[in-house]
């Protein structure tokens, strides 16, 4: 960026603006009218009706919640029954964790994240709205299925052998795995926008040491989920096979291994903890330093603390397999690792405080604060009894008993839902035209921490005395009543506090749909999402120069307004929004942005039909479902890639592109970060391979014995996999000049596709050639989903090329205007990679062993 631009006090624009240009502004990002309106994808609108639903299925799991203390509130009860005690409890665990927890947190980054930004938007939000109606379809009917009696009964963790078909028929499990795994999908789209906002769209000057803590905690929480829910997927993936085809990857009597559903499972869950956490860590980080009235006390440790929860949480899945037969070794591996994650947390915890100590005059206490107060002290508590439960000996006695219900609880809920109602109140004045109230904010606060504190600390105490979690009903013999009934009374008062809350949100919130004018900074805050905003997001793009800017300069807000920074017009005439570098935040290049339409909603609807359909085994419907998914998807992708338009002016004397492409273009780095996605999902199956082969090595061939094909079959696809490369680096540069159309790039890309097309299809062949069945043991198993994993991946090459080919034939894929033929030329080299390697474990494996 020129000196001239990174000098705060010489303003890139003068004012007062020309006329015209803001009214310009406004009809660029205007609403759709009446109806039409939820076709828009503006993150105001978004973003609302993201936390709407995720904090209805909060409200709807709650209900559940209390039906089960209800239900154990004495013993030998019988107010409901065993099985549908069993649903309840896994509709709720599942909602909470699947439904709630993280979407609630991705809906607060797509409507806070633009505004601590300063960005018009997102760069993806066809994406976010996709994600979001994709979760809010998928969810509803999810949930819904409780009310007709095909909920799973198999616990939110849906452990095997319990849910494989023999003990868990009908389709109530299939619900569970085709429903999460397909609302995953959703969480894996949310993080892909995040990561890639929050690297290219901040405003120039906001280095990465300056960027809002609640934005490394989302950069941290995508990532997490980018390597996380892969295992989940895969899991779910393989169970649902099982069910469907009999493939025995969990079944101990056909060689798999029920243990391997906790390996993946956990690999997931307890990321999941730390996913659901650091994101209300990152609120807190953002509310003390206002109430205070004075910047946070460590902002690098901080950073550096939660890198460290993020990486150090993957290294703990273990800690819920204690009791499982695990190598003494490992044990104490896993539990040193599990004592380690709270040393990060614990420099979050002091900073907070130092912060809180060191406030200027006094620390603000409103409902905001109060609920950060309560955070600190049932997040403490759930930490002592997270370190008490690594250690391996207390695990012990208190694994799969209330006490773990009791943690989990403090950890999740002090965690998590106490920063989140701290959030409602802290930023609804940036989103609703009324406050909520100031003193019914307190009854709430009260109410949450006391029920809170009565319903849970008393679990700790019948857990100790052995009454074992995930049981519907307990004999009264057993004394453990007085506490049970204390717990009971205890949500009660807890769901009053969440009542109080929501006739306060019916009274108060008011919204101008039509504006986002609301109140402007009344906490007196420091950061960016209070700058007076609209539709547009902020007037004109600001410069940052210290991590609290509106302290710093406090004339900050009204030159904003009026315009003076950056891009204070709609320079395209379109929707747009400024893509700076990663590291400097330098303005690079101008994004065009799309604006409402219906493609990404039909595109939502049909792939939650797809995967629904399926469930209930409407195996024809499903699949014309899925067509018109992929056809929606297409239309809705069409529209993107605009052509270049020259450069244009954003103040200060910058002109900006309006095209990029190669690893500078956003596309290519979501490309990207799905590839990252891929490959995790791909790791986690070469786990999945070794670990049966250490549980049944007998069933691996041995070298010259049926079934393991001929290694000249192996040469034979990766030779092809190394061909496709090469075809998609011709067609790169055989792509034409602007105005001309290149038969041979056109030829190159299919001989490309159809290279990975044919190594798939000699692998599958090989195999079924060599007498391999999927169903006879896990190693068949294992052969086969490897070629389903890889040949899902072509089948995506595949369909891209084929869109490429239709953009080169219509003049809308050259060698300028580019972005289509790269995405489906990056997934076709990772493709071939993985194909390379899946050839190398399949057929070298084996032989490796002799």
């Amino acid at each position: 960026m020129p000196e001239r631009q990174s000098d705060p006090k010489r303003l890139p624009n003068e004012t007062p603006r020309p006329p015209g240009e803001l009214e310009e502004l406004e009809r660029a990002w205007a609403y759709p009218p009446g109806w039409r309106k939820i076709s828009e994808i503006n993150n105001s609108l978004v973003g609302v009706i993201y936390i709407g639903a995720a904090f209805l299925f909060f409200l709807l799991a709650g209900v559940l919640a209390l039906i089960m203390r209800v239900q154990l509130s004495h013993g030998d009860n019988r107010f409901i029954g065993q099985d549908l005690y069993n649903q309840i409890f896994t509709v709720h665990g599942t909602t909470m964790m699947f439904l709630f927890a993280v979407p609630v947190m991705e809906a607060l980054s797509v409507i806070l994240l633009p505004q601590m930004l300063a960005a018009r938007d997102l760069p993806f939000p066809r994406l976010s709205a996709f994600a979001v109606w994709a979760y809010v379809i998928g969810g509803l009917v999810f949930f819904s299925t409780i009310f007709y009696g095909l909920s799973p009964s198999g616990g939110w963790f849906m452990y095997p052998p319990l849910t494989l078909t023999r003990f868990s028929p009908g389709d109530n499990a299939d619900f569970w795995l085709l429903g999460i795994g397909f609302i995953e999908i959703s969480a894996i789209a949310g993080a892909i926008e995040i990561i890639v906002g929050m690297l290219r769209t901040r405003p120039p000057g906001m280095t990465l040491d300056k960027m809002p803590l609640f934005g490394w905690s989302m950069l941290v929480f995508a990532a997490m989920i980018v390597f996380a829910f892969p295992a989940v997927i895969l899991a779910t993936m393989m169970l649902e096979i099982e069910r469907s085809f009999g493939w025995p990857f969990f079944n101990a009597a056909q060689s798999g291994d029920p243990l391997l559903w906790q390996h993946l499972f956990w690999f997931f869950g307890h990321p999941e903890v730390y996913i659901i956490f650091l994101p209300g860590a990152g609120l807190v980080s953002m509310i003390v330093p206002t109430m205070a009235q004075r910047p946070l006390i460590g902002y690098r440790l901080i950073v550096v603390a939660l890198i460290a929860t993020g990486f150090f949480s993957f290294g703990l899945w273990v800690h819920h397999m204690f009791s499982t037969g695990i190598p003494a070794l490992s044990l104490g591996f896993f539990s040193a690792a599990s004592m380690a994650v709270a040393v990060p947390s614990g420099i979050q915890v002091f900073s907070w405080i130092a912060t809180i100590a060191a406030a200027r005059d006094r620390f603000r206490l409103s409902t905001p604060s109060l609920f950060i107060l309560g955070f600190l002290f049932i997040f403490a508590i759930g930490g002592l009894t997270g370190v008490m439960v690594a250690v391996v000996p207390f695990d012990l006695q208190a694994h799969d008993s209330y006490f773990i219900v009791a943690h989990f609880h403090y950890v999740l809920v002090g965690g998590m839902v106490f920063p989140l109602f701290a959030t409602f109140y802290y930023w609804d004045p940036m989103i609703s035209r009324n406050r909520l109230s100031e003193r019914l904010g307190r009854y709430v606060f009260w109410l949450m921490f006391v029920g809170f504190n009565v319903a849970f600390f008393p679990m700790h105490v019948s857990g100790l005395l052995g009454m074992p979690r995930r049981v519907w009903t307990y004999p009264r013999a057993m004394g453990w009543d007085t506490l049970n009934m204390i717990s009971t009374i205890g949500a009660f008062i807890l769901a009053l506090g969440v009542l109080v809350f929501v006739v306060d949100i019916f009274v108060r919130f008011r919204r101008d749909w039509e504006t986002q004018r609301t109140q402007t900074n009344p906490w007196n805050a420091g950061t960016l999402e209070w700058l007076p905003s609209d539709l547009y997001s902020m007037r004109s793009v600001p410069i940052v120069t210290s991590r609290y800017p509106l302290w710093d300069r406090p004339n900050l807000a009204e030159d904003v307004a009026a315009g003076a920074y950056y891009l204070p017009n709609a320079a395209t005439g379109r929707r747009e929004t400024i893509v700076t570098s990663p590291i400097e935040a330098r303005p690079e290049y101008l994004l065009e942005m799309p604006g409402p339409g219906w493609a990404h909603m039909f595109s939502a609807v049909f792939t939650a039909a797809f995967f629904l359909l399926l469930t209930v085994k409407a195996v024809a419907i499903a699949l014309v479902c899925g067509a018109l998914a992929i056809f929606a998807t297409l239309v809705w992708c069409w529209q993107l890639d605009p052509p270049p338009r020259g450069r244009v002016e954003i103040g200060g004397g910058i002109s900006l592109p309006t095209y990029m492409s190669g690893p500078s273009s956003h596309a290519w780095w979501a490309m990207i970060v799905l590839i990252l996605v891929a490959a995790s999902l791909y790791i986690t199956f070469v786990f999945s391979y070794l670990y049966l082969w250490t549980v049944s090595p007998q069933v691996w061939p041995v070298v010259g014995a049926s079934p393991l094909p001929d290694l000249r079959w192996a040469a034979s696809g990766a030779s092809l996999m190394l061909l496709s490369i090469l075809a998609f680096r011709m067609a790169d540069r055989a792509l034409p000049k602007p105005g001309s159309i290149s038969l041979s790039a056109a030829l190159l890309m299919i001989a490309g596709a159809l290279c990975l097309i044919a190594g798939v299809g000699i692998e599958g062949y090989a195999q079924w050639r060599s007498g391999l069945r999927p169903g006879e043991n896990s190693y068949g198993a294992m052969v086969y989903l490897e070629i389903v994993l890889t040949g899902q991946l072509v089948a995506t090459v595949a369909v891209m090329t084929g869109f490429a080919l239709a953009r080169l034939f219509t003049g809308k894929l050259d060698a300028q205007r580019r972005v289509s033929f790269e995405s489906a030329a990056l997934l076709a080299y990772y493709t071939a990679a993985q194909g390379l390697l899946g050839f190398l474990l399949i057929y070298g494996f084996p032989r490796m062993l002799e």
